[in-house]
């Protein structure tokens, strides 16, 4: 008989999943912290819509303006103002309730980031807005009102102009979102040659190619024919383009220098 304590075997126990992910969350967790900031968003969007009702007719007569002092688009239909009203609104409340949306967004996807990949999210944000809102103001101010001066006169000794205000708001958004989305360029671009999609001197070498393209884009764009519109929108793509190729170089510039640092 065996003098020496026999101490029983203990089965180890399977750590749990928590323990197993070290410390991340688990998938359900996710999904439901996705629903949560997806709700959230819905409803900043509601109240934003709400909150933009109530401004819907002073957003209409600011977007009227650029047609001229004398300019009043006619209703053709019973419903037509009802559903530019209840449209504006939409995207009045939309834009109201972007920022929040953002957040959320953001607030869900840079914990599976890095250092750096945060640093360059939080630095671009404000850079995206404020591009975006400088295609808006230059559509306004600079893109709409010689388009629509041509629009609304061209014909005036053969023909009576009634525009509608559903046909007005469609052109004019049209311009609006396009440029803005447009002055969007540069981040793009920056973005593709940060992950090393295109080079600043790939970029310099389709200059010719650009300004076709910019002239093609303009055309689309532009709801008149005649070549001073078509230019006055294609010269901000050319621009555009220029400081892409300049950014690109800046940013070119210190993937390299990490490069070569390791």
């Amino acid at each position: 008989m065996s003098t020496k304590n026999e101490t029983p075997e203990v089965e180890e126990e399977e750590p749990p999943e928590e323990v197993k992910t070290k410390g991340k969350m688990p998938i359900g967790g996710h999904f439901n912290e996705l629903r949560q900031r997806f709700t959230r968003g819905i409803i900043a969007l509601v109240v934003g819509v709400m909150a933009a009702f109530f401004f819907a007719t002073p957003i209409i007569g600011f977007l009227t303006a650029p047609g001229g002092p004398d300019f009043k688009p006619a209703q053709l239909g019973v419903m037509e103002y009802a559903s530019v009203f209840f449209n504006v609104s939409l995207w009045a409340g939309f834009i109201l309730a972007s920022p929040y949306i953002l957040y959320q967004l953001i607030a869900f996807i840079t914990p599976a980031l890095n250092r750096n990949e945060k640093k360059f999210i939080f630095i671009s944000i404000p850079a995206v807005t404020v591009m975006f809102l400088a295609g808006l103001a230059f559509a306004y101010y600079v893109a709409l009102p010689p388009a629509l001066n041509i629009l609304l006169h061209w014909g005036d000794d053969v023909v009576l102009t009634v525009v509608g205000i559903k046909d007005y708001m469609n052109v004019v958004t049209r311009i609006l979102i396009a440029l803005g989305l447009i002055f969007e360029t540069p981040f793009i671009i920056m973005v593709l040659a940060r992950l090393g999609v295109v080079s600043p001197k790939w970029l310099a070498s389709k200059r010719k190619i650009w300004v076709v393209i910019a002239f093609v884009i303009a055309a689309l764009i532009t709801p008149t024919f005649d070549p001073v519109n078509q230019t006055i929108m294609a010269g901000p793509l050319i621009v555009l383009y220029e400081i892409s190729i300049w950014l690109s170089k800046l940013v070119y510039r210190k993937k390299r220098e990490v490069i070569e640092s390791k």
